[in-house]
């Protein structure tokens, strides 16, 4: 029998929807490190991030709601930054943690930097990963072109290619073996079998149906967050871009530096969005960083 390095955990929301998470045990004594993914990932995403704290920083790794085993929401409207910020708070409650050190991925940054605008205090430390104030329009355009609409994939095989059509650009240097293990991390096997997206596909309505405002607007297609991401100013931050990313573009990289001086700044090379974090430029980033906190 395999033995899994973590605890599966389920807590449940206001809303009555059960959500899973990964708890990595570690000591008591110094906050947890939350990982939150990106849009359409899942806590499979932080399995290396959180092997290489064991021991020295207890890791809780959740599926968003609509993501890997937590419950689908059955109302789309729900998959929005708020509900998601709502939710982390719900399992901060449920395991009686107060602080956290957070490594957010993509929407997983986004998340941070609203963690921090309602809540300051309960954040030790936040590490962005390719994502800051403002979304690359290019970027938003190509999430919004596949998110929810993948073809029907037959086998594993057919997974793995499927992802590596979309992504290649991002990472030109991965293997076969690469584009499997990322397959093997995005996609889940149906009862008849066959390979599907471990997402609820709603998310993708959400994402190109945002909701209106009262007078019936939609919102921006890329919002301004400057001003959230100036409540990271107090908060020991790292921020990690691809070189490649087509959502965090280098001149937001640079307004980022200059808006908050203290920010240590990693560009991890020949890869685009996002970072899987096991590159030795990011590990070398992480490690240092949090050595310091």
């Amino acid at each position: 029998m395999t033995v899994t390095p973590y605890a599966e955990k389920r807590f449940s929301v206001t809303d009555g929807l059960s959500l899973y998470y990964r708890d990595y045990a570690g000591p008591e004594n110094k906050p947890p490190v939350l990982c939150l993914p990106g849009l359409t990932r899942n806590s499979k995403d932080f399995e290396t991030v959180a092997m290489r704290f064991q021991g020295r920083r207890r890791v809780i790794s959740p599926d968003l709601r609509g993501r890997g085993k937590s419950d689908y929401d059955p109302d789309f409207h729900h998959y929005v930054p708020q509900t998601y910020v709502g939710d982390i708070f719900a399992l901060m409650a449920a395991e009686g943690i107060s602080r956290v050190a957070v490594i957010g991925t993509s929407l997983g940054g986004i998340l941070a930097m609203m963690i921090a605008a309602s809540n300051p205090d309960c954040l030790e430390a936040v590490v962005l990963n390719d994502v800051g104030p403002e979304i690359a329009p290019e970027g938003a355009a190509r999430i919004a072109g596949y998110v929810g609409k993948m073809p029907k994939i037959e086998t594993w095989d057919d997974a793995a290619e499927a992802q590596k059509t979309l992504n290649q650009s991002a990472f030109p240097d991965w293997t076969d073996a690469d584009w499997m293990d990322f397959a093997r991390r995005t996609f889940k096997e149906s009862a008849s079998g066959r390979p599907v997206p471990d997402y609820d596909p709603g998310i993708g309505r959400a994402f190109r149906e945002p909701p209106r405002d009262e007078s019936g607007k939609p919102p921006p297609a890329t919002p301004d967050l400057w001003p959230v991401y100036g409540a990271l100013k107090p908060i020991p931050t790292l921020a990690v871009r691809g070189e490649l990313s087509d959502i965090l573009a280098e001149k937001t990289f640079e307004r980022m530096k200059a808006e908050k001086p203290d920010l240590v700044a990693v560009t991890i090379p020949r890869v685009g969005h996002a970072p899987t974090l096991d590159e030795p430029e990011a590990q070398a980033a992480l490690e240092g960083f949090f050595a310091t906190i």
